[in-house]
C-alpha cells in the first residue's frame, strides 16, 4: 500500500474519531453522560479499525504510531507522515463539529464552551491537578498501547483486535473524562484546542508529552516481552522479503 493512501486513510479515520467522539460530548453530552461519550469514542476506533485497518493500520493517534515504532512494529520513516495526517484529520473533525454546533439554538462559542478540549486544574471537569492529569495520561496511554500491541500480535486472534481496542478506549474514557476530558491522543487534543485557543493551547503541551511518553514506554515494554515481533528489515538475497507484522491499532 502506498504511503499516500495510508496517510489519507489516517486523516479520514482521525477526523471520524474527533467528530464522533468529541462530537458526542459537545452535542449530546448532557443526555448520554460519561458512559455514552465513552462508548462513542470506543465505537469510532472500533468502526475505523475495520474500515481502514487494512489500509493504514488505523492508528488514528500519534501516540499509537510512536508506540508501535518504539516496539519495532512500524517503520520509523513513516512516523512523521502518519502524525501529520492524524493532525490534519483532528483539525478537520473539530472544524466539522464546530460547524454543526454553531447551528444550536443561540449558537455556540468554542472559546466559552470549550469544544471538548482537554485540560487540567481549572479546566479539568472535576478540578484535578496538573500532576494528577499528567500521571493519568501517561498510565492510561501506556495500557492503551499495550492492549493494541497485544491485540495485533502475530499470536493474537486478530479478527477481534478492533473490538478489544475499542473496548479499551471506552474504559479509558470512563476513568479519564472527569480528570482531563480524556485525551491519550495528541491529535484528538490538538484539533479542538486550535479552535478554542487561549487556555486550551497553553495546556496542550501536556496532552502531547504525557501520551507520547506513555506510548514509548509501552513500546519498549512490548519489545522486551515479545522481541520476536520486531519488524525485520529486508536483506538482499536469501532468506527473502521482510517479515510483515500487523500494525493495526
Amino acid at each position: 500500500m502506498s504511503i499516500g493512501r495510508k496517510v489519507a486513510a489516517e486523516a479520514v479515520g482521525t477526523c471520524w474519531l474527533v467528530l464522533g467522539g468529541v462530537g458526542s460530548a459537545v452535542l449530546a453530552g448532557e443526555k448520554i453522560g460519561y458512559l455514552g461519550i465513552s462508548l462513542a469514542f470506543g465505537l469510532t476506533v472500533l468502526t475505523m479499525a475495520y474500515a481502514i485497518g487494512h489500509i493504514s493500520g488505523a492508528h488514528l493517534n500519534p501516540a499509537v504510531t510512536v508506540g508501535l515504532a518504539a516496539a519495532g512494529r512500524f517503520p520509523r520513516e513513516e512516523v512523521l507522515p502518519y502524525i501529520m495526517a492524524q493532525l490534519v484529520g483532528g483539525f478537520l473533525g473539530a472544524g466539522a463539529l464546530l460547524i454543526i454546533a454553531r447551528g444550536m439554538p443561540g449558537g455556540y462559542d468554542p472559546v466559552t464552551s470549550g469544544l471538548g478540549a482537554n485540560g487540567y486544574g481549572a479546566h479539568s471537569p472535576a478540578g484535578y491537578s496538573a500532576a494528577a492529569a499528567f500521571f493519568v495520561e501517561v498510565v492510561l496511554t501506556f495500557f492503551f498501547v499495550m492492549v493494541i500491541l497485544g491485540a495485533t500480535s502475530k499470536r493474537a486472534m486478530n479478527t477481534f483486535g478492533g473490538l478489544a481496542i475499542g473496548l479499551c478506549l471506552t474504559l479509558i474514557h470512563l476513568l479519564d473524562i472527569p480528570i482531563t476530558n480524556a485525551s491519550v491522543n495528541p491529535a484528538r487534543s490538538t484539533g479542538p484546542a486550535l479552535f478554542v485557543g487561549g487556555w486550551a493551547l497553553a495546556q496542550l503541551w501536556m496532552f502531547w508529552v504525557a501520551p507520547l511518553l506513555g506510548a514509548a514506554l509501552a513500546g519498549l515494554a512490548a519489545r522486551a516481552l515479545e522481541p520476536d515481533q520486531v519488524l525485520r528489515k529486508a536483506r538482499p538475497g536469501p532468506p527473502g522479503p521482510a517479515e510483515q507484522l500487523p500494525t493495526r491499532a
